[in-house]
């Protein structure tokens, strides 16, 4: 078999590891930097054990963050029965779970860099904009995020590389099952299991590729983003 063939036969998993890796990214941003904002910005009852909660996916083992997220979203399960309900589908063992594992585990990542990121913007600046009459969501949109963005690119980055590179949850929460929840991380995985050592360093390369080339493009990004 011919190299062309060969990475010609990955694409179909490498294609689902991109879309599933960007939709846990574009679905986790919105939670994950008002997240941020709120721990970088306020002091509230509960807030440690938020915070807790937070880098749990980062020291447990993702092993056991998969289990979790399996009794949660399983049929018989909480978050299984509320999205049956609503949507009359499946969350465990389809792409969805995929995206959900990828979500929970790139979470961590996500919000510390960005909460050092609003911290790290002076709130003096802020606080000007508040007393020329601008609202609170206007001084987000227009002194917070953009001084802040540098660090949210990095957090964007970091989720969307850990999310590229998950195992531990999404073989327990979504399975290998071929064709519906193959990632690159599960067929590599799946590969060193049957022998196929030259298929599996193939994909080692092929996502090494892809995360040298989202960070060149984010700092093509940031360098513009500078400039301008």
């Amino acid at each position: 078999m011919s190299l062309a063939s060969a990475l010609a036969g990955d694409l179909p998993v490498v294609w689902f590891t991109l879309q599933t890796a960007a939709l846990a990214v574009l679905l986790l941003a919105p939670f994950g930097l008002a997240l941020a904002l709120l721990l970088a910005r306020r002091n509230f009852p509960g807030k440690a054990l938020v915070e807790t909660l937070v880098a749990l996916p980062l020291v447990l083992p993702p092993v056991a963050t998969g289990l979790l997220l399996l009794k949660f979203l399983g049929r018989r399960g909480p978050g299984g029965l509320a999205v049956r309900a609503f949507f009359d589908t499946d969350i465990v063992f389809t792409w969805r779970a995929v995206v959900a594992a990828m979500m929970v585990m790139s979470l961590p990542l996500l919000v510390r860099t960005a909460r050092v990121a609003f911290e790290a913007v002076n709130p003096r600046l802020e606080a000007v904009a508040r007393t020329l009459g601008a609202g609170e969501a206007r001084v987000i949109r227009t002194i917070t995020l953009p001084l802040a963005a540098r660090g949210i690119a990095a957090g964007l980055l970091l989720a969307f590389a850990r999310a590229l590179g998950e195992f531990g949850a999404t073989i327990l929460v979504a399975g290998n099952i071929p064709g519906r929840t193959t990632t690159i991380a599960t067929a590599i995985y799946n590969d060193v299991q049957t022998g196929a050592d030259a298929q599996a360093y193939r994909l080692i390369l092929v996502s090494a590729a892809i995360a040298l080339l989202a960070v060149f493009l984010s700092e093509v990004w940031l360098k513009r983003r500078t400039n301008a």
